[in-house]
């Protein structure tokens, strides 16, 4: 009896470790889409993008298709979210707590420096760009739109959310994110050598951005568990981003950060 029991109990630890596996791999499936958004990707860069096979990943999308979270292009045969989703969404109507407390800063730095402001969030091993402020100066760098997702790693912000988690969070999470920098013309090594210079700046800092000829600066955010939940980030022209008004930027981004921070608190409170 003692025997059956014992044989039983590790069956059933071993069921929900299955299931959560199964839940995890549908859900890298998604974000891989979801930085697809609307053109859709196609089924051999997932499966490229999570390791995974293709009989696993094709299974995946079949059955998300059968429950309308995601949806093939008849033409271009591209996998791409599903129009069920945005309605899921719906679920949850009010802005995060995040949004609120930083839209002031967000207006009060993007008046200040006049160039294109985002403010990204982590979200498992990506950053998902929530908001965009477009300056007043006359050339402006709108490099990511609302929506839009990234490796962890392959802008600034992600950097900066990099350097501001523990030295071996960070390293495992480059680490899973290898096959993915590739199409971003980025390594591991170039990575992690970006985000140890961001923690010595205390900034994270792309020379060249994503987009040729331009400059990214960006500050973390952290929550009040001391976690980096988002970034904020000025992107422009390299031209208006010399030294001293590097320097400059990066100051009004540590600010607005700091006071991001402070009012998580108060909504907390």
């Amino acid at each position: 009896m003692d025997k059956r029991r014992a044989t039983k109990s590790a069956s059933s630890a071993v069921e929900p470790r299955q299931g959560a596996q199964a839940i995890r791999r549908a859900l890298a499936v998604l974000r891989i889409l979801a930085a697809g958004r609307e053109d859709g990707v196609p089924l051999a860069e997932v499966v490229r993008t999570t390791g995974l096979t293709r009989p696993t990943v094709h299974r995946i999308v079949h059955v998300l298709i059968e429950e309308g979270i995601v949806e093939r292009h008849g033409r271009s045969g591209r996998y791409a979210i599903g129009k069920q989703v945005p309605e899921l969404a719906l679920a949850r109507p009010r802005p995060s707590r995040l949004l609120v407390a930083a839209n002031p800063s967000l207006q009060r730095a993007s008046a200040e420096i006049g160039d294109t402001l985002f403010l990204t969030v982590r979200t498992g091993n990506d950053t998902l760009c929530v908001d965009r402020r477009i300056g007043v100066y006359p050339i402006q760098v709108l490099s990511i739109e609302v929506g839009a997702r990234r490796p962890l790693g392959v802008s600034s912000a992600g950097v900066a959310i990099l350097a501001a988690l523990p030295a071996p969070e960070a390293r495992k999470i480059v680490a899973a994110n290898e096959t993915r920098f590739e199409a971003y013309r980025t390594d591991v090594a170039t990575v992690l050598g970006e985000v140890t210079a961001a923690r010595r700046l205390g900034y994270g800092l792309r020379e060249i951005g994503l987009v040729q000829g331009t400059k990214s600066i960006s500050t973390w955010i952290k929550t009040p568990d001391g976690q980096p939940a988002a970034a904020m980030t000025v992107s422009a022209v390299r031209t208006r981003l010399g030294p001293r008004r590097e320097q400059e930027v990066a100051e009004i981004l540590l600010r607005e950060a700091r006071v991001i921070e402070q009012a998580i608190r108060g909504n907390l409170g």
